[in-house]
């Protein structure tokens, strides 16, 4: 299995998902097709944390007036799958590896990934 989780309309995403070759992997526009609870859990396996799967960033935060410090592990399980902005994207998984988000640390794993594949 392999999935890249993303948003068409995220330049960023479009920009990280440009760089590789993705012709073996399943494009999901969280979007149009939300991850599953079964999804999630199968990012959790790997991450071991929802809070490492939350995109801080969310424009929805504000509007629910949330404070992001108050939230708890479930607290976040339940936002990801609530409102697909809530995932940290783009989500690169296969079955024994995740890269999650978009900071410059996670971008060169994944290129160091994709070189060795």
């Amino acid at each position: 299995m392999k999935k890249v989780f993303h948003l068409n309309t995220c330049d960023t995403c479009r920009k990280i998902l440009a760089q590789f070759n993705l012709k073996d992997w399943e494009l999901r526009e969280i979007k149009k097709e939300p991850i599953t609870k079964e999804e999630l859990e199968e990012m959790h396996k790997l991450t071991k944390s929802y809070e490492a799967l939350f995109s801080k960033k969310s424009t929805q935060i504000k509007l629910r007036e949330l404070d992001v410090k108050t939230l708890g592990e479930k607290d976040f399980k339940e936002l990801i799958l609530d409102h697909y902005t809530f995932l940290k994207r783009p989500v690169f998984m296969t079955d024994k590896e995740i890269f999650v988000g978009n900071d410059k640390n996670n971008i060169e794993a994944l290129r160091t990934f994709f070189r060795m594949e």
